[in-house]
């Protein structure tokens, strides 16, 4: 039996999924990337190749916050930072771009505490 890259499986699955979703000025992506250890989110408008805003676990501001909790906790703290600097720059409506990942543990918990800070999709 021939061994599964999980890295480039999800590589794949990304692909896949970013054949359908495109993020447009009214409407730009929120991508997640989950590293072992840590987790990325951006807003992206794809039309200009441009970050509206982001934060990551690795922020000074989250890692204060972040000591002593666990991953998904902290996915909940950057769910909500991303949320706030987005709401910020007058973005509403994003549409959400789990990287390749499963919605599942923490991609879900970055999702729905975006959500509950006031993003919708």
């Amino acid at each position: 039996m021939a061994k599964v890259d999980v890295r480039l499986a999800r590589k794949r699955r990304h692909v896949r999924i970013r054949k359908k979703v495109v993020g447009t000025p009214a409407r730009p992506r929120l991508c997640v990337f989950r590293s072992l250890n840590h987790i990325y989110a951006q807003v992206i408008d794809d039309s200009r190749g441009h970050t509206l805003a982001i934060a990551s676990s690795l922020e000074p501001e989250i890692r204060g916050r972040a000591d002593g909790k666990k991953k998904v906790e902290v996915a909940e703290v950057v769910g909500t930072l991303v949320a706030q600097r987005a709401l910020s720059k007058g973005i509403k409506q994003v549409v959400f771009d789990r990287g390749g990942c499963k919605y599942h543990g923490r991609v879900k918990a970055l999702a729905e505490a975006a959500r509950k800070a006031g993003l919708d999709f």
